[in-house]
């Protein structure tokens, strides 16, 4: 299908997010751009990346960081070339985060409690931060805290967790439809992402090492503060004068930092305006442009 799809629609270029159809592609004469998410996987994942590396061709390999550049390095045993990679972050579509209403207002359009509050929105997932949420909820009975996303079994899960021990200044969502998601995410004061040094993919793989959490682009663009994991491959985005850095999983630390977050309006809007002011080269049209310049 690699070989006679591109022919069928009588296509210009291939891009794929799999090794594999990229090598069909380059065999097949057509050039290729390959978007690499996360380490090979499986037992010939690094066998074929290795085949797209070494067949003729014009190619461009794209990585969401330089940490999973490095890593598939590794995984192949090959160098790449530079000037056929190409760091490419994920983005976020601005128009969904044009004119968005203040915290309060949000927060009264959405009939959410009213008063300072802090927000996730994402999968429950293991190494997501949820343990570090529940314990935060527990340590700061006054916030109130937000959290969007999650099955109905995983919200259930914690909602039974959190009536076990009466934290009531939990608001949990559940599925949120993709096109409200910037309303919740606006309606918090602060934003937390709070990935533990293991994360778990779908694949089943720990993505840790070379995450770059779509999130993140929605978070800057929300306008809001956030308080993130101090992860290496965050901080090829965000840096302190972005976002608000805390050791993953360390609960004392993640407390201080929402306390001192919250009794600082200045540098909320501080670190969410400077934010905001850098989400402008992370849109999905501008990553689209830079991945298909000069590939015709």
């Amino acid at each position: 299908y690699a070989q006679s799809a591109p022919r069928k629609f009588k296509a210009d270029l291939i891009y794929t997010w799999l090794p594999q159809s990229a090598a069909f592609g380059l065999w097949s004469g057509y050039p290729v751009v390959l978007e690499m998410h996360a380490d090979t996987a499986g037992r010939f994942g690094a066998w074929w990346l290795r085949q797209f590396w070494m067949s003729r061709g014009h190619k461009r390999m794209l990585v969401t960081t330089q940490a999973l550049r490095k890593a598939l390095e590794r995984s192949t045993r090959l160098q790449f070339p530079d000037e056929a990679v190409q760091a490419a972050p994920n983005g976020v579509d601005l128009d969904r985060y044009a004119n968005l209403p203040a915290p309060a207002e949000a927060r009264r359009q959405l009939n959410l409690k009213d008063g300072l509050t802090v927000g996730f929105s994402g999968h429950f997932y293991a190494g997501r931060g949820m343990d570090l949420l529940f314990e935060l909820a527990r340590a700061l009975p006054d916030v109130n805290f937000l959290w969007a996303g999650g099955t109905p079994d995983a919200v259930e899960e914690w909602r039974a967790k959190l009536n076990a021990v009466r934290a009531s200044n939990v608001t949990l969502t559940g599925f949120i439809e993709n096109s409200r998601l910037p309303l919740y995410q606006s309606a918090a004061d602060v934003l937390l992402m709070p990935y533990g040094r293991a994360i778990s993919a779908s694949s089943g793989q720990n993505i840790a090492e070379v995450i770059n959490p779509m999130k993140m682009f929605e978070y800057m663009a929300a306008g809001r503060p956030m308080i993130t994991a101090d992860l290496p491959a965050i901080r090829e985005v965000l840096d302190e004068t972005r976002a608000v850095f805390c050791e993953p999983g360390d609960v004392s630390a993640w407390t201080s930092a929402v306390k001192k977050l919250l009794s600082d309006e200045k540098r909320r809007a501080t670190l969410a305006a400077n934010a905001r002011r850098a989400i402008g080269k992370y849109t999905w049209l501008a990553r689209a442009q830079r991945a298909l310049e000069n590939m015709s």
